[in-house]
């Protein structure tokens, strides 16, 4: 299966790093994914769900955040707006590569920027969120570190996931500010959200929350026995296989 690497041009002006997995056959539609919170597009799930979906004929792209993996920029300058602009920047490359009428596919916290940027996006025929927050602000719990010390000084050091990053006052205040349950309700795209009732960073009750937010059409599907990061291999098969089999309705 032949993979592209991508420069894309950032909405702050950095660079954005790609790479575009291709199906080896016909292309019948392209989508896009967006990782987890501080996760990249190298990821076990953002490879192995990109790469399922091209060999059933969807060409993926997935791309680094800024300030993350081999992407320009600092991330925790801006947070939660800049991810939702990383997301409107590579769909528009994906755009222009493969036309309107792409699928966005949103892991975790990146699940949580597609559903944001959909709204605004004309281009975009639907969209499939796995491992999703209701509330954005539920990323600080991931965080580990003085956050008041970060509101008082206005950055400070902090820990996710057990490495150190910088963030910004505004980093917080941009977490806590996004209605993203207003925004599902205005999504006017289908939805297609994943979950698994074992996952222990995010709790199967917010995929309850986006469902009822959600108008139709809108589905659920279990991933029992999954966590959160998909590490095995056939959990972000398994994700793959259902998101394009459901896609295949939307895309053009």
């Amino acid at each position: 299966m032949p993979t592209e690497t991508l420069t894309i041009a950032g909405a702050a002006g950095n660079d954005l790093a790609g790479a575009l997995d291709l199906p080896e056959g016909d292309v019948r539609g392209a989508a896009l994914y967006a990782h987890c919170f501080t996760c990249t597009k190298q990821s076990r799930a953002a490879v192995e769900v990109s790469g399922a979906l091209a060999e059933r004929g969807i060409a993926c792209l997935r791309f680094d955040f800024t300030g993350l993996g081999a992407s320009g920029g600092e991330f925790g300058a801006d947070s939660f707006p800049a991810d939702v602009a990383d997301v409107e920047a590579a769909t528009a490359a994906l755009v222009a590569r493969f036309g309107p009428g792409v699928l966005l596919v949103g892991h975790s916290l990146g699940g949580a920027a597609v559903l944001a940027a959909a709204s605004e996006l004309a281009e975009v025929a639907a969209v499939a969120t796995i491992g999703a927050p209701a509330d954005v602000a539920h990323v600080l719990k991931q965080l580990s570190g003085d956050l008041a010390r970060v509101e008082r000084d206005g950055e400070g050091e902090v820990l996710i996931g057990g490495r150190p990053f910088t963030i910004t006052r505004a980093f917080l205040e941009n977490l806590r500010g996004i209605d993203l349950a207003a925004e599902v309700g205005e999504l006017g795209r289908p939805l297609l959200i994943l979950h698994s009732p074992t996952d222990q960073l995010v709790g199967i009750e917010n995929a309850a929350r986006l469902f009822e937010a959600a108008r139709h059409p809108k589905s659920f599907v279990s991933l029992a026995g999954a966590d959160h990061l998909l590490l095995d291999a056939r959990d972000a098969e398994f994700a793959a296989t259902v998101i394009a089999a459901w896609a295949s309705r939307y895309l053009t």
